[in-house]
């Protein structure tokens, strides 16, 4: 059974100074001091009865008072007033226990509420990294696409550009060579009137005569050189068609000097 009153204690504390207290009364000596005799060192010479003074009688000792006893305490009450001072002692001693233990209470809570700010803190900057990462390369694919937006933009414009270019080109060398082509056309078509004015047919010569003959000549129409490529009649053809070219010389000059040639290949037929 737990002793909630300390009466256990208590008891025990009166029993102790109970046992004090009888101890220092039945302890005293409360007998008369006795005054030990001491012996005293004799001299001694003859007198007479006359020189014999009178011997005062002793005065009584007082008789020694009775020691009062020391009163007794209420050990009761002093027995309340030390497990009053226990008690507050321990009272304060728990509060100061509770005032500790709230403080680190109090300090874990800060800490652990600062290292959740931190921690919180540290995911805030580190979605900020990322968004601003996501957003960088975001911008950096818009301005690349942009790039190669425009980069395939120029290419088509030039491409188109390329392309009416050629068309042009390819319209005006057409338009050239229609014109080239009559105008061509005339020139050799003279040339070949003016070696057939030229040409002596020999008595061997077929009557379908067709020379391929190939002319050098310089600016003015003077012919430089004559070949006969491929010819369907003899040596004596071949020589008759060679001498006319020479005679022909200087040739027929074109109305259009853009198709004047210093190298011509002439199909000669005298019939035409």
């Amino acid at each position: 059974m737990r002793d909630t009153f300390n009466i256990i204690p208590m008891f025990n504390a009166g029993a102790v100074h109970a046992a004090i207290v009888a101890s220092i009364v039945f302890a005293f000596d409360w007998s008369p001091p006795v005054t030990p005799q001491v012996p005293l060192a004799i001299k001694g010479s003859v007198i007479t009865d006359f020189e014999i003074p009178e011997r005062p009688e002793p005065e009584p000792e007082p008789e020694p008072e009775p020691e009062q006893p020391e009163p007794e305490r209420d050990t009761s009450e002093q027995e309340r007033l030390r497990i009053e001072a226990e008690e507050r002692k321990r009272q304060e001693d728990l509060a100061r226990e509770r005032e500790r233990i709230a403080r680190e209470e109090e300090a874990e809570r800060r800490r652990q509420e600062q290292a959740e700010a931190e921690r919180k803190r540290r995911e805030e900057a580190e979605l900020e990294r990322r968004r601003q990462e996501a957003e960088r390369q975001r911008l950096e694919e818009i301005e690349r696409q942009r790039i190669e937006n425009e980069r395939r933009r120029r290419e088509a414009e030039e491409a188109e550009l390329e392309r009416r270019r050629r068309q042009e080109i390819e319209a005006e060398e057409n338009r050239l060579a229609a014109m080239n082509a009559d105008d061509e056309a005339r020139y050799v078509f003279a040339i070949q009137q003016r070696i057939t004015r030229n040409f002596i047919r020999p008595a061997s010569a077929p009557a379908n005569v067709e020379c391929v003959v190939n002319v050098r000549q310089i600016p003015g129409g003077q012919v430089t050189s004559v070949e006969i490529v491929r010819c369907n009649g003899d040596d004596a053809v071949r020589r008759s068609v060679e001498a006319a070219v020479y005679k022909a010389s200087p040739l027929p000059m074109p109305d259009n000097p853009n198709i004047f040639r210093r190298d011509l290949q002439i199909i000669f037929k005298p019939e035409q």
